[in-house]
């Protein structure tokens, strides 16, 4: 199994990365061994989606990358442009 996770970080910027093993990663980023993270901690696990394979993970974490899955991801996972 493969998970694409979104992690929220004391910044307010949310963090998108791939990997097989998600508990392991969190514990990573929590201890501050993680470069891209760890100069914005604590991180939050905002959400997550598992998927079959590698490959498919790799191409989700991609496209949540990019300025149409960023804008995806805010308006159907947790709703941060909604204004109700």
């Amino acid at each position: 199994m493969w998970y694409v996770y979104f992690l929220q970080l004391i910044d307010n910027d949310v963090y998108v990365v791939s990997t097989n093993d998600l508990r392991r990663r969190l514990s990573s980023h929590q201890s501050g061994q993680v470069t891209s993270t760890k100069q914005n901690l604590p991180a939050r696990l905002k959400s997550y989606i598992a998927v079959d394979t590698e490959a498919l993970a790799r191409e989700l974490e991609r496209y949540f990358k990019s300025g149409s899955g960023k804008a995806f991801a805010n308006k159907r996972f947790w709703n941060r442009d909604r204004s109700m």
